[in-house]
This record gives structure tokens, sequence and C-alpha cells, in this order.
């Protein structure tokens, strides 16, 4: 198991891999993601917050899942025109993942054990879980799905100073 934020490397939806590392001293906001689920509008909000704080200091980062309702079923090619021609979506997006299970993303056991849900369970109970890491690599909080972005601002801001 990884001891830092920065030992990870994942996967960018174009197949680059893309080192944690390289965010190191700014804030990160990570998201399991989908686009056909009740909470894929927060994909206009998560945009939001990156083109107000973004990329000098902070940073999106989505995971696309399909884990959850089989809500993520489309290609990464896909995914990435989907959020890009109905969001805007600039900050970066990743291959797909899987948060839960066996085959849990070894990112995702690492934030599912920093920064626990509700009665310390790990599991990540839908899409648009959203984790804040500082610019230290420490997790911080982990948000439920209907925690809307900008309602993580005030945090955001706190962090940045």
């Amino acid at each position: 198991m990884s001891t830092s934020i920065w030992d990870f490397t994942v996967n960018s939806i174009q197949g680059t891999p893309v080192s944690f590392a390289d965010f190191k001293g700014k804030v990160i906001l990570v998201v399991n993601t989908a686009s056909g689920c009740g909470f894929t509008p927060q994909y206009k909000g998560l945009q939001k917050l990156y083109d107000t704080y973004g990329p000098e200091k902070f940073v999106v980062l989505g995971f696309p899942c399909n884990q959850f309702g089989q809500q993520e079923s489309a290609s990464e090619g896909e995914i990435q025109s989907f959020c890009e021609l109905n969001f805007n979506v600039s900050f970066p997006l990743f291959q797909k993942i899987e948060v839960n299970g066996e085959n849990a993303a070894p990112l995702y056991q690492y934030l599912k054990s920093s920064a626990k849900g509700i009665l310390g369970s790990e599991r990540i109970k839908w899409n648009f879980t959203k984790f804040l890491i500082d610019a230290n690599g420490k997790v911080l909080e982990r948000y439920a799905p209907t925690t809307k972005p900008e309602a993580i601002t005030k945090k955001i801001e706190e962090l940045l100073l």
C-alpha cells in the first residue's frame, strides 16, 4: 500500500500515464464520475471550481466509473466528448476505474482508507463521491455524492490561503 498520494500513477483518458507527483503544491479534488447519473450535472459545478481556482493551485481530477447502475458504459473517447460538449470540461479526466471491490484501483483503496465514510465505512456509495486533498498531499475529507461542488468552495478557499 502506498504511503503518499504522490506515489500513484494513473492513466489519463487518452491512456497516457500521469503521476500524482505532478500535482504537488496543488489542492486536489478527486471525483468518481459517470455520464448517465442523476448527479452528472455536477460536472458544471466541478468545472466552475476549476475555472475559478485552477489550474495553478487547484485541480479537479475526474475518474469515470461504471460500478453504479452501469451509468458509465461509454468508451473513454465517448466520455471525453460527452464531458466537453455538454459541460465544457477542461479539467483532467482519466480512464475508467473501479472504486470498490477486489479490482478497486489502488488510488481509491488509498483514498477510502485515508478518509472513511459514514460510520467508518470505506465503500464508495455512488458516483460523484469527492475527496479533498491539500497541497501537501494529505487526504482531508470525503464528500457524499449529494454534496454539490459549490458547497466545498469555502474549504477550498481556506486551503488556498
